[in-house]
């Protein structure tokens, strides 16, 4: 996109640097090691992504929503998440470029933050048993 700089060179110089930093983070780096064997073919679905998001290309073709929702990730997680793309992206991204994916960063973190959190809540409310070790009348989880 003209208006914002970004191009395929770029946006792969940010998803190749952003997680570069992840690796290497020390509350950010032992969730994704557990996580991604192979660093490769994740890194070229993340430029993907990120093509799709910033050049609306298409070429992303997933589901991020469900490869998050199991993690055990808190807020503090998700702003360190922002932090580390915020630094990458104003080192490597033209000004109007950087403002654009930090913005789709942030919303983008705020989704998956708030459906993670969500996901929980109904976990912990399908563990939660009745004084006779069971789930109700039914024997059975609450329907949400």
């Amino acid at each position: 996109m003209a208006r914002t700089g970004l191009d395929d060179a770029t946006l792969t110089r940010l998803v190749h640097g952003f997680y570069d930093r992840i690796r290497t983070d020390p509350l950010l780096g032992p969730i994704f090691a557990a996580r991604v064997d192979d660093w490769a073919p994740h890194l070229e679905k993340m430029v993907d992504f990120w093509s799709s998001v910033a050049l609306m290309t298409g070429r992303y073709h997933g589901a991020p929503m469900p490869k998050h929702l199991p993690l055990s990730v808190e807020a503090e997680h998700f702003e360190r998440w922002l932090d580390l793309f915020r630094q990458t992206a104003l080192e490597v991204c033209p000004p109007e470029g950087a403002a654009l994916v930090i913005d789709r960063a942030t919303r983008i973190a705020a989704s998956i933050h708030m459906n993670v959190m969500d996901h929980m809540n109904v976990m912990d409310h399908m563990n939660v048993m009745d004084a006779r070790g069971g789930y109700g009348r039914a024997g059975m989880p609450p329907q949400l």
